[in-house]
């Protein structure tokens, strides 16, 4: 279906819903949708492919300060989806009857609607099988690719309408050796380039070379390290846990606690801002307000801004930027370095080199201490050269200090990272992050 027949059926079955509301009631309506396909990949050969064509829509009927909430799939006919809603609808008002008021409901009374549809550049899958089919050639792969577009809408009984699609694909793979041993990668953007997913399986191909080599294993201590983008996304993910909401900051909950009260800051060339205009996630949010470009939360290492949703506005009486319930970044970018990237093992010089980590949890949260577990692709580097796998490790460290004084530098260039969560639907997270060399990074295991 062409996305302005969507659009316009979206419209069309919201303002029949408007006009089926009683009294001063008011509907908001989020509307989520995807058209996408996904293969998987096994031993280098396809195992499971097909298609997911979806539509959602959200309900929230408000009554004054009452309000009650549902979620609908859609069915595409006009008639059936009606008759859901007008029994959704009844369902809504049954519970708002009984329900308690809402002293933090927030919502766009007066919002201006909007439309914004990126470019479809998606890959012909034939191309994009055969790339892979190419790289898999004597080699065990294992992978998902999805590809498709992401519909998000937005319609109120007031009168506004914002539409929202972008068109992505994703390629997650790995090279498997034997036992634990293989490494990770993954291609994402809006266009493929068969140039650059050849540079990254060389690089993959390079890894798994190496892994067919004797592990070393390094006692604990603290070692000088490079982080992979990659592996930056994990550590920014715990950073977003908590440490860019105002409601986690008033209740002393963020992990960046120590920025705002003592006066803690990060390297000066760390930047972090919520770039909405960068990401391929929506510029609006469910009750109706439009996120700005960007939203600076971190610069010269010292702290900015907070993501602020419409409740923590109403509860604290500052303006909201559109932020969802759990004011985290959608669309997480971190200023690129000045390190050339070609040149990261040769600053590095001897140390390890690690691709990934996973397991994060917080140690101790109110020291943004973080504790994980290297994964994949980490090696140990001698003289700017990959010498040999290193056996599993785990750290426990602040990021304070990873991104604070103990940080080298940053990568002058960026990777795109698309989250590649398909739990329930494709996700619109992205990542834009350099790689960092820092000067030691605690290991406890």
């Amino acid at each position: 279906m062409a996305s302005t027949d969507l659009a316009s059926r979206v419209d069309d079955l919201v303002t029949w819903a408007a006009g089926q509301l009683h009294g001063d009631e008011v509907l908001l309506a989020a509307f989520s949708g995807e058209q996408a396909d996904y293969v998987r990949f096994n031993n280098g050969s396809v195992r499971q492919a097909g298609s997911v064509h979806q539509q959602a829509l959200s309900l929230d009927l408000v009554q004054g300060a009452r309000h009650a909430r549902t979620t609908l799939q859609l069915t595409g006919e006009a008639d059936l989806d009606r008759t859901r809603v007008a029994e959704e609808l009844r369902s809504l008002r049954e519970q708002c009857a009984v329900l308690r008021e809402d002293p933090y409901l927030l919502y766009n009374s007066d919002g201006t609607s909007s439309v914004r549809i990126g470019r479809n550049e998606l890959p012909d899958p034939d191309v994009a099988m055969a790339e892979v089919a190419r790289s898999a050639r004597g080699r065990d792969l294992v992978g998902l690719y999805s590809a498709g577009t992401t519909y998000r809408g937005f319609a109120s009984s007031l009168g506004q309408r914002n539409w929202y699609e972008t068109s992505t694909f994703a390629f997650d793979w790995s090279f498997y050796l034997h036992a634990d041993k293989a490494t990770k990668n993954s291609y994402a953007g809006l266009s493929w380039s068969n140039e650059e997913f050849e540079r990254k399986v060389q690089w993959s191909a390079r890894q798994l070379e190496v892994l067919g080599r004797p592990a070393l294993v390094r006692p604990p201590g603290a070692y000088r390290a490079y982080l992979a983008p990659a592996a930056m996304v994990e550590l920014v993910d715990m950073l977003s846990w908590g440490g860019f909401g105002l409601k986690s900051h008033r209740t002393k909950q963020t992990p960046l606690l120590r920025m705002v009260t003592e006066g803690a800051t990060l390297h000066p060339s760390v930047r972090i801002i919520e770039d909405t205009v960068g990401g391929v996630a929506p510029n609006f949010g469910s009750e109706g307000f439009t996120k700005p470009d960007e939203v600076v939360l971190i610069d010269g290492g010292r702290y900015t801004d907070w993501l602020v949703s419409p409740r923590s506005a109403r509860e604290y009486d500052v303006p909201t930027n559109g932020a969802s319930s759990w004011e985290s970044p959608e669309s997480l970018s971190v200023a690129a370095g000045t390190l050339p990237t070609d040149g990261v093992m040769e600053e590095l010089g001897t140390g390890l080199y690690i691709g990934n980590l996973w397991y994060l949890n917080y140690s101790d949260r109110a020291a943004c201490r973080t504790t994980g577990m290297t994964r994949f692709g980490t090696f140990w580097v001698e003289g700017g050269e990959i010498v040999a796998p290193v056996e599993v490790l785990r750290f426990d460290d602040s990021l304070l200090h990873l991104l604070g004084e103990k940080l080298v530098g940053l990568t002058d260039q960026p990777e795109v990272i698309l989250d590649t969560a398909s739990y329930g639907s494709r996700s619109t997270g992205s990542y834009r992050l350099p790689g960092a060399v820092v000067q030691e990074m605690i290991f406890t295991l």
